[in-house]
């Protein structure tokens, strides 16, 4: 009993733990975009269902001996695929959407090793119920997700801060060749039992529940895959709407998918943790209060806005509801189980539904909705499905009443985004909005772009200050004084990041303005709604692509200034902030040249680590921290200005418009193989 043990809980663990390692590996080459992640997580679920299915194949379609040689075979063949280490053949060359090109990646790197990770669960756990009929099968599944959650827990807390991605890489290759031996042993092990040649015997814990020799109806396997579709996709609407609309804190991620680890662990332990008249209700409240919450906030005066709920208590609220809401997807799987004759189908089945949720809120969502919409729409479809399975008159009302608030609120929440909005779009990238604060031609009237709940820039409409650099740009923010400090006729400067082009109002005649933007919306938007690009003096140009991947293959540009401004928000894109990207930066700039690194951020301090860059390529770092006053149009930034120019430095930090900065110690210098944003939390 304890191979069999050992060998779901380091098949989980492995299952979940290759999931950060993988992905760490290619954010770089897709601009470290969130989304990423999102994508590996739809990857992740297709190839669980397909694990799934060849398990219930396996189980009953292949007699015992035969099981364990055709398993055995494909354990040692993708023993072929290791170590994992993406290629970098699958570099993109365009800034197309690059989730099919993810899918392949994926595929080539890790594709069949953990297509057999995922078959481990229900094909262990059928032997398992072969072997010793009077085991809890499916406490088994419960020790599996405790495995995953521990291997969640550690890559963030203990394994990204001590190791590099390669050796992370390696090591898990060797938990993989362990694991190789222990399923091998296990299918050996199982061998022994000759009770059914195909490995179908009654759950003997549940002879009542599971009625052993009912066949599940078409009607109850359809159930099984909706509840797990909605886990699924309500686990992916959360952690999007939270990272995105709420707050653009590092590892928002983790939390939301704890949470849905935690949620297998007590449903399937079967100790009688889920009460379905408790999640019900609790679900039937928490619903229209979450959709209600869309809309309100407090403001820093503490006065009501409409807007998006106040941090502390959008978290807090936003993961209660998740809980609760996957809680009843689980439990009422849990009820429904079928015996252990029919187990590798009701896995299946809701592998399938977690795929299908996977490919609904992860892929086809961003194409299909041009906001969040999914999130509120999911709300109010589990409300609903709660007044289908209502048992009891009294339930059903208060299902129906529920369900009107969800409706309503729904509606009024699809008014007010249209309110002081001039466009939203949609795509792989995220959200993003063009918002008025009231009637073009106004003197106070500004566009702002905001992806999320980052301004990504503004421009105000009046033709008397349409060329101001506002927000983060000004003539005494950090950019703004490297490009004044150094004009020169043909100047150029290149700017990782458009935004709304903002900086492009700086430009001459005869200037070259270089912008790197990854996302192609951007662009369009930018074009579209604002006119910094278009009424700039200087020669525009801009390249869609991840802007290292771009200046790794152009020639070199001679940039007077380089903006580097891509870390406002969670996910940064730690590969424009290395070792090796500085080195690239260097080679990039002309004699005396400035690269500028945009740190505003509410909950990272890249300070220190732009500091050891500079150290590390033989320049100085100085730190300008512009902090106008209330009124004014501008926004207090943080820039640290990289240059080998000392004189243009010292000059900075003589008239106290900069500062130098200390060493800080025991921080790691960031590279490609390693960086730790624990390591900088505020």
């Amino acid at each position: 009993m304890i191979l069999f043990a050992s060998t779901i809980f380091i098949s989980a663990f492995l299952l979940f733990l290759v999931q950060p390692i993988i992905a760490k590996q290619i954010l770089p080459w897709f601009g470290g975009s969130a989304a990423v992640w999102t994508t590996c997580m739809v990857f992740f679920q297709m190839v669980l269902l397909a694990g799934y299915a060849y398990a219930d194949w396996l189980i009953n379609k292949v007699n015992r001996l035969k099981q364990i040689w055709v398993h055995a075979s494909l354990v040692l063949v993708s023993l072929a695929f290791l170590p994992i280490i993406a290629s970098i053949g699958f570099k993109p060359t365009d800034a197309q959407n690059p989730a099919t090109k993810i899918l392949w990646l994926l595929t080539a790197t890790i594709g069949i090793p953990y297509f057999l990770l995922s078959t481990t669960g229900p094909l262990v756990q059928a032997w398992f119920a072969d072997r010793y009929p009077k085991g809890n099968v499916y406490r088994l599944y419960s020790l599996s997700n405790i495995g995953s959650l521990l291997a969640l827990g550690a890559y963030p807390f203990a394994m990204e801060p001590n190791t590099s991605s390669v050796q992370q890489s390696i090591g898990w290759s060797i938990g993989y060749a362990l694991f190789a031996v222990l399923i091998v042993a296990t299918a050996w092990n199982a061998r022994k039992n000759t009770s059914a040649t195909l490995g179908k015997v009654r759950d003997l814990q549940n002879p009542v529940e599971s009625k052993p020799n009912a066949v599940p109806s078409l009607t109850e396997q359809g159930l099984w895959l909706l509840l797990a579709a909605c886990g699924s996709g309500m686990l992916l609407a959360v952690t999007n709407h939270v990272t995105q609309n709420v707050a653009s804190v590092p590892f928002m991620w983790i939390i939301p998918l704890i949470i849905y680890l935690v949620s297998f662990i007590l449903t399937f332990d079967g100790s009688g943790w889920y009460k379905r008249a408790i999640y019900c209700g609790l679900l039937c409240l928490l619903a229209p209060v979450m959709l209600v919450a869309l809309q309100a906030r407090l403001s820093s005066s503490g006065a009501p806005e409409w807007g998006l709920l106040h941090l502390s208590y959008a978290v807090p609220l936003y993961c209660l509801g998740l809980f609760v809401t996957v809680m009843f997807c689980h439990g009422e799987l849990v009820q429904r189980k079928p015996s252990a004759d029919y187990l590798t189908r009701f896995y299946l089945m809701v592998s399938l539904g977690g795929a299908v949720g996977g490919l609904l809120f992860g892929l086809a969502a961003p194409m299909v909705f041009s906001t969040y919409m999914e999130f509120p729409i999911l709300l109010c479809l589990l409300v609903g499905l709660i007044g289908l399975l209502a048992k009891t008159k009294t339930q059903l009302i208060i299902a129906l009443i529920s369900f009107g608030l969800c409706v309503t609120s729904l509606c009024f929440h699809n008014r007010r985004l249209g309110e002081q909005t001039l466009e939203m779009s949609r795509n792989f990238y995220g959200t993003l909005r063009v918002k008025t604060n009231g009637l073009d031609g106004e003197k106070e009237t500004a566009w702002r772009l905001m992806h999320g709940v980052i301004l990504h820039g503004e421009q105000y409409r009046h033709p008397d200050f349409k060329s101001l650099a506002t927000t983060y740009y000004g003539e005494t923010s950090g950019v703004g004084r490297a490009i004044e400090g150094l004009r020169q006729p043909g100047m150029k400067v290149g700017l990782i990041g458009m935004g709304v082009g903002t900086l492009a109002t700086y430009g001459r005649d005869g200037d070259q303005y270089r912008f790197y933007e990854l996302n192609p919306e951007v662009l369009a938007v930018a074009n579209r709604q604002f006119t910094y690009l278009k009424d700039s003096k200087a020669q525009i140009q801009t390249v869609l692509g991840d802007a290292r991947l771009s200046m790794e293959r152009e020639a070199l540009n001679g940039f007077h200034v380089l903006a580097v401004d891509a870390f406002s928000s969670d996910s940064i894109p730690v590969h424009l902030i290395t070792r090796q990207a500085m080195q690239l930066y260097k080679q990039h700039l002309a004699q005396g040249g400035v690269v500028a690194f945009h740190i505003s951020n509410r909950y990272l301090d890249l300070t220190h680590v732009v500091k050891q860059l500079a150290n590390d390529v033989g320049m100085t770092a100085i730190r300008v921290v512009d902090t106008p006053e209330t009124s004014s149009y501008l926004y207090q930034s943080d820039w640290i200005l990289v240059t080998s120019n000392n004189a243009f430095a010292q000059a900075l930090i003589n008239n106290g418009a900069a500062q130098s900065i200390a060493d800080k110690p025991n921080l790691s210098p960031w590279t490609d193989n390693y960086n730790n944003l624990f390591q900088i939390l505020k």
